[in-house]
């Protein structure tokens, strides 16, 4: 499979797990559309042109051969400077690797990833907290992670993988967007009543198996293993946490439960406020579900060699 395929593979299969309806999605890519038309010719030359086609901002082909045949890739949660040295030092002993790929967003994916956070929006609307609220509280968060991304270095990694040739290639929101369903629809399906079912659910993938072995297992964090459960808000997708105001906002339209990748201490304490229970599902683990469900679908279209390194471990789901 040609790098530029697996690139709008993975786009395509983000989309269709988004929570976002089509309809928003084209909205979106229209008002990009819209935007670079009536850029002049110079901003039209800096004009994220995969912006046009793709709305995950923090999913892009960060440097490589568009037209390079893939036949093996290695893939981490993080891939920096220190991974990608290890990709050349392992092609320097003959192990054949076409593509690092990161989950993370790194280089220019990361400098602009907090767009992808509009999503949340959506997702708050879905719950019943209104259209506004969810915006506003947004788009204070976003401005935050915007300030902080612009003092980034964000190139770093990027310009390792240049230099030592290396197809390198991040996708971050459509794993989140598909570990988000694939939990989702387990929920709906099993519809657990304590928090101690949720753990259990969680502990029947192997992916959070994986995860306990290595001490860090699923873990209620407000709340107990008796705590009633009814209505589960999931902390999955949209690039990274929203704001913390929103929870009281949840709590009044009757969420009693968050399961989040994880939390920073001031969601914790607003949530804790706000009388929510909440399971932290493990960050590495959630998103190695994500990669693996991707990973699942690219194989569907061609078979891949995996590597596995970096917090990632390969776990098929292809013939279930």
């Amino acid at each position: 499979m040609k790098l530029e395929r697996i690139y709008h593979e993975i786009v395509k299969k983000g989309i269709e797990s988004d929570v976002r309806d089509s309809k928003a999605i084209e909205d979106i890519l229209k008002e990009k559309k819209s935007c670079y038309e009536k850029c002049n010719k110079n901003d039209k030359d800096d004009f994220d042109a995969d912006s046009l086609f793709n709305p995950f901002a923090d999913t892009r082909i960060l440097c490589g051969d568009l037209k390079s045949n893939i036949k093996s890739v290695i893939v981490g949660v993080d891939v920096e400077g220190t991974e990608l040295l290890v990709v050349d030092r392992l092609r320097e002993k003959g192990v054949k690797i076409d593509l690092a790929i990161a989950h993370h967003p790194e280089g220019r994916a990361y400098a602009n990833f907090c767009d992808v956070m509009d999503l949340q929006v959506d997702m708050l609307v879905n719950e019943g907290v209104s259209v506004s609220v969810s915006a506003n509280f947004l788009a204070e968060r976003k401005s935050q992670v915007q300030r902080r991304l612009h003092a980034a270095n964000h190139s770093r990694g990027v310009d390792i993988a240049k230099l030592l040739d290396i197809n390198f290639l991040c996708m971050h929101t459509p794993c989140d967007n598909l570990a988000y369903q694939y939990l989702r629809k387990r929920l709906d399906k099993d519809k657990p009543d304590r928090l101690e079912k949720i753990i259990d659910i969680l502990s029947t993938m192997g992916e959070y198996k994986e995860a306990a072995k290595n001490n860090n297992p699923p873990k209620i964090v407000i709340g107990s293993k008796e705590s009633r459960c009814q209505h589960i808000h999931l902390e999955f997708t949209g690039g990274t946490e929203g704001s913390s105001k929103i929870y009281k906002h949840l709590s009044a339209r009757g969420v009693d439960t968050i399961i989040a990748m994880h939390q920073t201490e001031e969601h914790f304490k607003e949530c804790k406020d706000a009388n929510i229970n909440v399971i932290f599902a493990s960050h590495i683990a959630s998103d190695n579900l994500g990669i693996n469900l991707m990973l699942d679908y690219l194989e569907s279209k061609e078979t891949l060699k995996i590597h596995e390194f970096s917090g990632f471990r390969r776990i098929s789901r292809k013939s279930k």
